[in-house]
């Protein structure tokens, strides 16, 4: 599988809006997220787009770190953790999102 292309080291902080690949919606969901160790937990997603997402949770993750995401009705999607400010994360997907699928999630956040 294709790794996403980051240049270590990591950045520590969020990119700027310049900085940004693709466009980002503003969701508010829960989901679950999954690392290698098997450990899932809850977390809050705040923004995603087709290459990625940004989430909110009081589990600590690593920039590096590859994680599963779960949305509600859809299957585990891989990413890895770009970037952490606190408690805030930036993740990117390592296959991105079919633009359909972004929307229904857009629209699942909606509700």
């Amino acid at each position: 599988m294709e790794q996403p292309s980051f240049t270590p080291p990591y950045d520590a902080v969020e990119p700027t809006e310049e900085a940004r690949q693709a466009l980002r919606k503003s969701v508010k969901m829960r989901a679950h997220l999954r690392d290698r160790g098997q450990t899932r937990f809850e977390i809050e997603v705040t923004d995603l787009s087709l290459s990625g997402f940004r989430a909110e949770t009081s589990f600590t993750l690593w920039p590096g770190t590859v994680v599963w995401l779960t949305l509600p009705g859809l299957a585990g999607l891989e990413a890895v953790v770009a970037w952490r400010d606190k408690f805030k994360y930036g993740c990117a997907f390592a296959k991105p999102l079919h633009p359909a699928v972004f929307d229904h999630i857009v629209a699942l956040s909606q509700r």
